[in-house]
C-alpha cells in the first residue's frame, strides 16, 4: 500500500524554518548594529549577574565551557569585557563588562527591543501567551520520558 503524502507541513519542519527566519533577521540587525548574537546573548547574560561562575554562565547560555570560552576571548580581545580568576579559588572565573562592553549592549538591547518588537506586533496579548505556553508544552514534551524521538 503506498504512503499517503501528509495534507500539511510537518509541525517540526515548519517550526524549524519558522525559527529560522526569525533568527536570520535578528542575526542581521545585530550585525548592522555592530554585533552578532552571540555577543549579545553573552554580554546579556554577563551584564544581569545572575550567575556567579563562567561555568554558570555557559550553562545559561546552553554552550559548552569551551565554546563559551572562545567567545569571551573574542569580547575581551575587542574590550568588551574583563576577565579574572578569584583569588581565593583559582579555578573560579569572573567575568564583568567593561565601559565599552556596557555601551554595545546598549546598542544591541535597542536592536533586541525592536526585534522583539516586530515579532509581537503580528500578535495579540493572548496570542503571545498561548504561543509561549505551546512551546513550553513542546519542550517540556522532548525532555519527558517517552518522549517525541523517532
Amino acid at each position: 500500500m503506498p504512503s499517503r503524502r501528509p495534507t500539511t507541513q510537518p509541525l517540526g519542519l515548519h517550526l524549524t524554518r519558522t525559527a529560522r527566519a526569525v533568527s536570520q533577521v535578528f542575526d542581521r540587525a545585530m550585525a548592522e548594529a555592530g554585533g552578532s548574537t552571540a555577543t549579545w546573548q553573552v554580554l546579556l547574560l554577563v551584564r544581569s549577574g545572575d550567575w556567579s561562575t563562567q561555568s554558570q554562565l555557559a550553562k545559561a547560555m546552553g554552550v559548552t565551557g569551551a565554546t563559551l570560552t572562545h567567545h569571551l576571548k573574542g569580547l575581551e580581545a575587542d574590550g568588551l569585557v574583563r576577565r579574572w580568576r578569584e583569588p581565593a579559588n583559582g579555578r573560579v572565573q569572573r567575568v564583568e563588562l567593561t565601559p565599552e562592553g556596557a555601551e554595545i549592549f546598549e546598542r544591541l538591547r535597542t536592536v533586541a527591543q525592536r526585534h522583539d518588537e516586530r515579532l509581537r506586533a503580528a500578535l495579540s496579548d493572548a496570542e503571545i501567551g498561548q504561543l509561549r505556553a505551546i512551546l513550553d508544552r513542546l519542550d517540556a514534551g522532548l525532555h519527558a520520558p517517552g518522549d517525541l524521538g523517532v
